[in-house]
């Protein structure tokens, strides 16, 4: 049997849900301090916002994941955005490689990113993206790890992260609750969601 060929690199089209990640070349750090994981945020919001919406996200020492729809626009074009994630990848490299007193490439040479074609796979890639901590052993309970979206989402403060969407999307903040707290790490994960 044949195994289609997966396009870890599609054109990024308005209206339409990808899930964004990358790591660091290598295998790499990317983040050395809780300030790398704030700069990096700071610097999604500075390039990313006007250009799309964040619905989930996680942020560990050698790799980072978001689910993001690309906004509609009057002069929307996938060279622009390709450009803006240029930037942010090329402002925070420059950051780390002072700070770290290296040189070259800090992250692999493209983003990875796949389209998000269903419901289901929305709701499993929150979770998926959410556990991930978890998953490569970095925390023993990704439900307080820092660096992601999970508490985020449940929280009654003002952010530009979708939550509002995310809990409609599970049912309500109880089913979004109750789903994040069957994760089992030993299950394993579909196929469409793993790189």
């Amino acid at each position: 049997m044949i195994i289609p060929k997966i396009d870890y690199y599609p054109p990024m089209l308005a209206g339409q849900f990808y899930h964004i990640y990358n790591r660091g070349n290598n295998h790499e750090n990317l983040f050395y301090s809780h300030e790398n994981y704030r700069y990096f945020l700071e610097k999604w919001q500075q390039y990313l916002t006007d250009y799309v919406d964040t619905y989930a996200y996680c942020l560990l020492p050698n790799h980072f994941h978001f689910l993001i729809q690309v906004k509609n626009f009057k002069d929307y074009s996938p060279a622009s955005l390709s450009g803006k994630f240029r930037s942010l990848f090329a402002n925070y490299a420059e950051k780390i490689n002072k700070q770290e007193g290296r040189q070259g490439s800090l992250f692999q040479k493209n983003f990875r990113r796949k389209i998000v074609v269903t419901d289901r796979y929305l709701t499993e890639l929150v979770y998926y993206i959410h556990a991930n901590p978890q998953k490569h052993g970095f925390c023993s309970d990704f439900k307080t790890y820092r660096y992601s979206s999970y508490l985020k989402i449940l929280e009654q403060t003002k952010t530009s992260l979708q939550k509002d969407y995310v809990l409609k999307w599970f049912g309500g903040r109880q089913e979004y609750l109750k789903c994040h707290h069957q994760y089992e790490p030993t299950q394993g994960w579909p196929n469409w969601i793993l790189d």
